[in-house]
């Protein structure tokens, strides 16, 4: 879904000539058919096998490196290749933030500059601080290897859609990392303000049963909500959309 920054989030699902706001959709029945497959990258019908790519380009293509999970790993500030020089150059040589956000625990995490605000909004987080701003990834890379050693880097996402988080005083979880990162990024500490993140649902769910379209080709119900990139519905299932690209569905609405 793609997202814009409004009080709360506005939610979209875009088609080649159109467009669907999903928070108008709250509150009305929603259907959702599994029809086929569609690689991101080749547009080939066959199964997907991770982050919306077939094996074979999921294994081939640059927007697949380990680099992309793994910052440390990037390497085009050398010079040095790992599937696309150019495509790597235009990713991990521009400006990168690590950050901490909080959708359910205090995180710690790295995304671009340009995408910092949707990066936040995708993992559900209701309150987030950037640490450092770095001129390329692996310099966030580096200092988010490092930071692990203290804190978490990973997002609760079922406590995160049912609401339920610590209150963390980010500032002063940032003034206490300083001494925690390397040396060489001191330099790039960041003096950003909090931002507070609110998302368009009616109702948090009880349980959380997650919507697995491999599984359960077919499903329908009454849209409550939407978080991170999350459907909420009133029987306490929520679909993540991410975890489905490459999956061609189609969607009706009552």
């Amino acid at each position: 879904m793609v997202t814009s920054w409004e009080n709360p989030i506005k939610y979209y699902f875009l088609f080649p000539n159109s467009f669907i706001k999903m928070n108008d959709l709250i509150g009305k029945k929603i259907t959702v058919n599994f029809d086929s497959y569609s690689c991101l990258s080749c547009s080939s019908k066959e199964k997907i096998y991770r982050q919306g790519f077939c094996q074979k380009c999921f294994f081939e293509s640059p927007s697949a490196g380990d680099w992309i999970i793994r910052p440390e790993l990037s390497k085009a500030h050398l010079n040095i290749e790992d599937r696309d020089i150019d495509f790597e150059k235009r990713v991990q040589l521009q400006p990168h933030i690590v950050y901490f956000a909080v959708s359910s625990d205090l995180k710690v995490g790295v995304t671009r500059k340009v995408q910092t605000h949707t990066r936040w909004i995708d993992q559900g987080a209701h309150q987030a601080i950037p640490i450092v701003e770095v001129p390329n990834r692996y310099l966030a890379g580096i200092t988010e290897v490092e930071l692990k050693k203290y804190y978490n880097d990973k997002t609760n996402w079922r406590k995160m859609l049912q609401n339920i988080g610590s209150n963390i005083d980010l500032e002063l979880e940032r003034e206490k990392c300083k001494s925690l990162v390397p040396g060489e990024i001191e330099k790039y500490i960041s003096n950003k303000p909090v931002i507070n993140i609110c998302y368009p649902v009616e109702r948090f769910p009880e349980t959380v049963k997650s919507l697995n379209l491999k599984k359960n080709k077919k499903f329908t119900g009454k849209l409550l909500g939407i978080k991170g990139q999350y459907l909420i519905f009133d029987d306490n299932t929520v679909w993540n959309v991410r975890s489905h690209e490459g999956f061609v569905v189609d969607i009706n609405i009552d």
